[in-house]
């Protein structure tokens, strides 16, 4: 019989009853849960000469099957024939529906899949009511984040996959992925979806780590339909995390699944993030999202409040003059805006009375004058070569003497920490260096901060005299 299999003239019905029996002997090997986990996605297909060729459902699970399990495999397949020699795995993406033994379960259960506190994802945060598409106020700076968000969750409708948004702190980044998640909830109610901050997929993986259960993590990150993840800037400098997460990416768009990133800046910028997930998240759509306009912002603000007086039933108003004057003087961010209107509606409230301007600058006056004081880069830079006696054009300059490259890392150091501009941003105004550079240089000064008193206080003595200005 052997020597028939060798010559392609063994029947389906022996090759499979081979197969069979090696099942039996892997499972009887490494026990249930390995054996339905990732030994039971291998397929069969035929025996060419001898060389044997099955089929899995991922790159990840071919992967994980060829470091951990082929050669027992190799050692039992010769057991049952010995001329068989090689065994080579291809993938077949028509195998999903037995990814890591996901059994399918009946659809009420799935219409809970949004992982509540009873779901094996309790350690995650959940949707946010409050962020749905329909109380996204839409402007220029957003519109198309919007409309890439939305399309995004169409059915039948594959145009890009991942979806990569990004922008400042409190531009509505959070808001687009939330409402992603709520969409495809409420319409796609088979689908299950996850949503986390990149801090969260750390701790998880971690976690994992130290209780010796990579399994469940793997199991769990990739039998999702659709991977939402806020913040991804937070893995950078994670090596590991970036390597566990770059196969859960992959694993994921291999099984056509859907993945939404955020991130405060592009893929291309984030700094010594893996190359290669990099390339990747830039394969999809990246959109960003603008600071918003005086239009924008007011639109924003007056939703907002029409929001606290229906929820808080209250008769009191702001006069529409406050809330155009907040527009026009909190411009940093939304969630900034946000946070001034509730100080300002909490104090009309307590003090039982209307707010005009007048009050309304009284009771933010920490907050304007923080607003009044943006710090800039030239500031920065001004106040460096004044304290090290040297002229700008040295600071910014390409001389490497320790004289100006010292000072030089200072002011960078102090750029990042003092102003909102990206590292790229940076990295221009310094004679035009790279963003790594930059890196490299707030690195170098909070090692120094850290080892040399006098440093330190150096540095602290120029941050009170640029942030007094």
């Amino acid at each position: 019989m052997y020597q028939d299999l060798n010559k392609n003239q063994a029947s389906t019905i022996d090759l499979k009853d081979q197969w069979n029996s090696v099942l039996k002997k892997l499972n009887a090997e490494y026990g249930n849960e390995i054996f339905n986990s990732w030994i039971k996605n291998i397929s069969i297909r035929n025996l060419d000469e001898d060389v044997l060729y099955f089929t899995v459902p991922t790159r990840f699970i071919r992967d994980w099957i060829t470091s951990h399990y082929l050669d027992k495999i190799i050692f039992f397949l010769n057991q049952e024939n010995s001329q068989i020699k090689r065994v080579k795995i291809n993938i077949d993406n028509s195998l999903t529906a037995n990814m890591l033994n996901i059994d399918k379960v009946s659809s009420d259960v799935k219409k809970t899949n949004i992982y509540s506190s009873s779901s094996s994802f309790s350690d995650d945060w959940p949707l946010d009511d409050r962020f749905k598409f329909e109380k996204f106020i839409v402007g220029p700076s957003n519109e198309l984040a919007f409309a890439s968000a939305k399309r995004f969750c169409t059915k039948d409708i594959n145009d890009f996959n991942p979806l990569y948004v990004y922008g400042g702190v409190g531009l509505g980044k959070t808001h687009l992925l939330h409402s992603i998640g709520w969409k495809y909830k409420e319409e796609n109610l088979e689908k299950s979806v996850l949503y986390l901050s990149a801090e969260r997929f750390m701790f998880q993986f971690i976690k994992s780590l130290r209780q010796k259960d990579t399994m469940s993590f793997k199991q769990k990150f990739r039998s999702v339909d659709i991977l939402i993840l806020d913040d991804i800037q937070f893995m950078i400098g994670k090596v590991s995390t970036q390597e566990e997460f770059f196969h859960t990416f992959n694993s994921l768009l291999d099984m056509n699944k859907k993945v939404i990133i955020s991130g405060d800046r592009p893929p291309s910028d984030l700094g010594s993030f893996n190359e290669r997930m990099k390339s990747r998240l830039s394969g999809g759509l990246v959109v960003d999202i603008m600071p918003a306009d005086y239009n924008l912002r007011f639109s924003i603000i007056k939703n907002k409040y029409n929001e606290l007086k229906d929820r808080n039933k209250n008769t009191l108003s702001l006069d529409e003059e406050v809330l155009s004057f907040l527009a026009k003087t909190v411009t940093s961010n939304v969630r900034e805006l946000e946070g001034a209107l509730n100080k300002v509606y909490t104090f009309s409230n307590i003090l039982g009375k209307k707010i005009d301007v007048e009050l309304t600058k009284s009771v933010l006056k920490d907050l304007l004058k923080s607003n009044d004081k943006r710090i800039t880069i030239d500031e920065i830079q001004k106040k460096v070569s004044s304290y090290y006696n040297i002229r700008i054009d040295d600071l910014i300059s390409s001389r490497r003497i320790r004289t100006f490259a010292r000072p030089r890392q200072i002011a960078m150091y102090l750029s990042k920490k003092l102003t909102t501009r990206s590292l790229p941003e940076i990295g221009r105004k310094f004679g035009g260096r790279d963003h790594t550079t930059v890196i490299h240089a707030v690195k170098k000064i909070d090692e120094l901060k850290e080892n040399d008193s006098k440093f330190d206080e150096d540095v602290n003595l120029i941050t009170q005299m640029i942030t007094s200005l």
